[in-house]
């Protein structure tokens, strides 16, 4: 078996600098060695409180860690990944405005998979439109331009922060026209970048979903990953998913138990919103090691070295002939690349495979306007020796 995975190159044995949704970070020991104690690998989802207290406080731990990070109320454990976490935000604004609101405004700089996740989610749903991803915005819009689209039908309005091309906006006027018209604001996160970023509670987000894998959970092949869904706690009645919290027991002792539990999910299906109810949970308990163990400290320091680093390889891939980056533009750890015309991303990112080097994401695969540009990302992962061979490399194939 190990003799046939070596046909399946890693990041053990190349330099990552691919992202676009799932990235290369360090994951401490530790990680591993707690998930994979027989209590937790083999725990079945907790409906007996009395024999799963471990399970469910490493659970709400998790919804206490995701509340802090994202700057909400109250969060579930979990969706199966970032884009479910996304369709089921746009049915939670749907059913709380009970249908009178059809409306998505959803911003081109969200991340195509998650686009794709929700119009499949929403395909059944009567008098329901999506505006502003597809023909009406530019790619690179920023989320100002979704503003003139939201109206009095609009049940939400999703947007990326920072977004699937890396860039970081103020989202406070955003939200503040969203609001005034009435809808929601859903912000789609990278969960790492909230160590350095303001959290999107402090602009005022009524939903918070993102992808957790950047939280201690490995490539993996694409999964199995983490779906995070944080909200206010005025919506908590109409939040998917599995809620822990915490009691008392007839003895006074601390216990936990699962909350708001017996909803339409479990005992009348046929009037659920949603019947998703995973809590993914050794997925969640990674993250919540993960967290713990970094620390608030911890998360800002990853934080900032994937922001230098990134800032770094930029500067140095901007000063290559034929090559450009938007440097004036706020980003985190994800940044364009414009590549020289002659010659496409695919036949960059083969040569640059050459060179034991995972390029960066064609990104006309999924924005046709976007072509000859490459999506990088640099986590705290990369060497500096790392960046230097990627910049020598692209250095070669503007002179060839």
């Amino acid at each position: 078996m190990q003799e046939i995975s070596t046909g399946n190159a890693s990041t053990r044995d190349l330099a990552c600098f691919l992202g676009a949704g799932a990235y290369h970070h360090y994951i401490p020991a530790a990680v591993d060695s707690i998930i994979r104690r027989g209590e937790f690998l083999t725990a079945y989802t907790p409906y007996q409180p009395e024999v799963s207290q471990g399970t469910l406080q490493a659970i709400f731990e998790y919804q206490s860690l995701i509340a802090a990070l994202t700057g909400m109320e109250v969060s579930n454990a979990s969706h199966y990944d970032g884009a479910t976490a996304a369709a089921e935000a746009v049915i939670m604004a749907y059913h709380n405005f009970r249908g009178k609101r059809g409306r998505l405004v959803l911003s081109p700089g969200v991340n195509p998979q998650y686009r794709e996740t929700i119009r499949t989610y929403m395909q059944g749903y009567e008098n329901f439109s999506i505006a502003g991803d597809a023909d009406s915005l530019a790619p690179l819009s920023s989320p100002e331009a979704v503003v003139p689209l939201i109206d009095q039908n609009t049940c939400l309005v999703l947007v990326q922060y920072p977004d699937f091309f890396g860039r970081i906006y103020d989202l406070t006027s955003l939200v503040k026209a969203a609001h005034e018209a009435g809808a929601l604001v859903a912000v789609a996160v990278n969960p790492l970048s909230l160590g350095l970023l303001k959290p999107p509670g402090e602009f005022g987000a009524d939903i918070v979903i993102g992808e957790g894998q950047s939280l201690g959970i490995p490539l993996s092949y694409g999964g199995p990953y983490l779906g995070i869904f944080a909200t206010k706690k005025e919506y908590v009645r109409r939040l998917a998913g599995r809620l822990v919290g915490e009691t008392v027991d007839k003895e006074g002792r601390r216990a936990y138990v699962l909350t708001l539990t017996a909803r339409e999910q479990h005992i009348r299906r046929e009037k659920a919103t949603s019947n998703i109810c995973t809590n993914q949970g050794l997925m969640a308990l990674a993250s919540t090691v993960y967290m713990s163990l970094l620390g608030k400290q911890g998360m800002r320091q990853v934080a900032e070295l994937c922001y230098h680093k990134a800032h770094y390889t930029a500067q140095c891939i901007n000063n290559l002939p034929g090559f450009s980056v938007d440097m004036e533009t706020p980003f985190f750890h994800e940044f364009i690349v414009r590549c020289p015309e002659n010659i496409s991303v695919d036949e960059i990112n083969a040569r640059l495979l050459d060179e034991g080097i995972l390029g960066g994401y064609n990104l006309e695969r999924d924005y046709p306007d976007l072509k000859n540009c490459m999506l990088m990302a640099v986590t705290e992962m990369n060497s500096r020796a790392e960046i230097e061979a990627l910049c020598d490399a692209l250095n070669e194939v503007s002179h060839a």
